[in-house]
C-alpha cells in the first residue's frame, strides 16, 4: 500500500510539473467571441444515457441545433460550428480537435445525466478540473466511457483507461488554461436555468472530462437534467423544456459575450485596430460629435437609435452600420453609449430602429436629444407638438 501511495504521489508531481501552465488563467483570444463550437454529446452507436422512452444522443442533438440557430439569428458576427448535426458517432478527441483546428473562442458540450436512483434530479454545468466528490467522478467516468467504443482508444488518449481509479485521479488535476472564463460562463448558465426551470440547482462543478481537457479555449459541459428521472425525462422531451433549456444557455452566452467584449449591448460592430488607425478614427469621431452639436443647436430636437453601451471607449468600423448614417457617442454615468442617426421625427427614428433590429440589434431603442442633451422620447414629442 505504501508503495502504491508513493507511486501515485510521484505521478501526481510529474503531472503538475508538466501542466503547470494550465493553472494560470488566460484572457480570451483577441477579446472577441466570434466562433463557438456546439458539441452534441454521444451519437451513432453511442446512445449515451438511456431513459424510459428516450436517449441522450437524440435530446442533446435537438438542443444543439436549436441553440446554434438562436445564436446565429441574434449575432451576425458569430460563426457556429457543430461537432455533429446528425446521428453519427464522433470520437471524443475529435470533438476537441474540431474546435482547436478552427481556433474557436468557446466550446459548449451538451449532455443529460443519469443515475440508478430515479429520484435524483437537477441541472449542473461542469468545467475541466479536480473531482471534488464521488458523484462528480462518476459523471466524468460515465461520459469518458464513450472512448471504449472507439478503436485504438489507448493510443488516442495516451494510454488513459476510464476504468482505472488511479488514472482518473491524475487526469482530474488537469485544468483548462481558460478555467476562469469557463467558470464564469457556467455560473451564468446555472443562474439562467434557475430563472426559467423549476429544478434542483446542482451548481457549477469540476471534473475530468476527456472532451474538455484538450480544448484550447474556454470550454464547458452542460448536464441538462436527469433522463433517469421520469419527470425530468418528460420535461427534456417537451417543447417547453427544450425551449427553456436552449434559451437559458443562449442568454448566458449573450451575457458572457458582452462581458468579454466590454459591452452591455450588441458588440459585433467593433474590431481591433492599430494604434495609428485608432487615433485617426478617434479624431474623426470627435469631429462628428462637434458636427452633431452644431446640428443639434440648430434643430434643437432630434432622435437617434442607441445600439451599444461600453465601459471603455471603442472605435466603430463596421461598414454595414456606418452605411446607415452617422454614428455618435455620448457619455452617461461613466459609460460610453453609441447611437446611430440624427432624425427630426420619432417616426423616422423608428424606421431606423427597425433596420437596426433586422441587423441583429434586438436590444436597440430610440433616444431623444435637446441641444445635444439626452431627454426622454416623450419629452421630445411634447416639445415638438408645442411648436406646431
Amino acid at each position: 500500500m505504501k508503495f502504491e501511495n508513493r507511486k501515485l504521489g510521484f505521478l501526481l508531481l510529474c503531472f503538475l510539473l508538466l501542466n503547470i501552465n494550465a493553472f494560470s488563467g488566460k484572457p480570451i483570444k483577441n477579446g472577441k467571441l466570434n466562433i463557438v463550437v456546439i458539441d452534441a454529446g454521444h451519437g451513432g452507436h453511442d446512445p449515451g444515457a438511456v431513459g424510459a422512452k428516450s436517449q441522450e444522443k437524440d435530446i442533446v442533438l435537438t438542443l444543439a441545433l436549436k441553440l446554434g440557430k438562436m445564436i446565429e439569428s441574434n449575432f451576425s458576427d458569430v460563426k457556429v460550428i457543430y461537432t455533429r448535426k446528425t446521428d453519427e458517432f464522433i470520437e471524443l478527441y475529435r470533438r476537441a480537435q474540431i474546435a482547436n483546428e478552427i481556433h474557436a473562442d468557446l466550446f459548449i458540450s451538451l449532455h443529460v445525466n443519469a443515475v440508478e436512483n430515479k429520484a435524483v434530479s437537477g441541472f449542473s454545468t461542469f468545467v475541466m478540473g479536480l473531482h471534488k466528490s464521488q458523484a462528480n467522478l462518476e459523471v466524468a467516468k460515465k461520459e469518458n466511457a464513450a472512448i471504449l467504443l472507439e478503436d485504438n482508444y489507448k493510443t488516442s488518449y495516451d494510454g488513459f483507461d476510464p476504468n482505472s481509479p488511479e488514472a482518473n485521479i491524475i487526469f482530474s488535476l488537469y485544468q483548462n488554461a481558460y478555467l476562469e472564463q469557463s467558470l464564469d460562463l457556467s455560473a451564468k448558465i446555472q443562474k439562467q436555468f434557475m430563472k426559467r426551470i423549476v429544478a434542483k440547482d446542482r451548481g457549477v462543478e469540476q471534473a475530468g472530462f476527456l472532451v474538455l481537457y484538450k480544448t484550447a479555449m474556454p470550454a464547458i459541459l452542460v448536464e441538462s437534467g436527469f433522463i433517469s428521472n421520469p419527470n425530468e425525462e418528460e420535461y427534456l422531451n417537451s417543447e417547453k423544456g427544450k425551449s427553456n433549456i436552449v434559451l437559458s444557455i443562449f442568454e448566458a452566452f449573450k451575457e458572457y459575450k458582452y462581458k468579454i467584449e466590454g459591452f452591455n449591448n450588441q458588440a459585433q460592430v467593433y474590431t481591433q485596430k492599430s494604434e495609428t488607425e485608432n487615433q485617426n478614427s478617434k479624431s474623426n469621431l470627435e469631429n462628428e460629435i462637434k458636427k452633431d452639436s452644431i446640428i443639434s443647436n440648430e434643430s434643437e430636437i432630434h432622435f437617434r437609435v442607441q445600439f451599444a453601451t461600453s465601459n471603455v471607449e471603442k472605435t466603430i468600423t463596421d461598414k454595414e452600420i456606418l452605411s446607415l448614417g452617422i454614428v455618435k457617442v455620448y457619455s452617461h454615468n461613466g459609460l460610453y453609449k453609441y447611437t446611430l442617426g440624427h432624425e427630426s421625427s420619432l417616426k423616422d427614428a423608428n424606421k431606423l430602429l427597425l433596420k437596426m433590429q433586422e441587423k441583429g440589434f434586438k436590444d436597440a431603442f430610440v433616444v431623444a436629444f435637446l441641444n445635444n442633451e439626452r431627454i426622454t422620447a416623450a419629452e421630445a414629442v411634447k416639445i415638438l407638438k408645442s411648436k406646431q
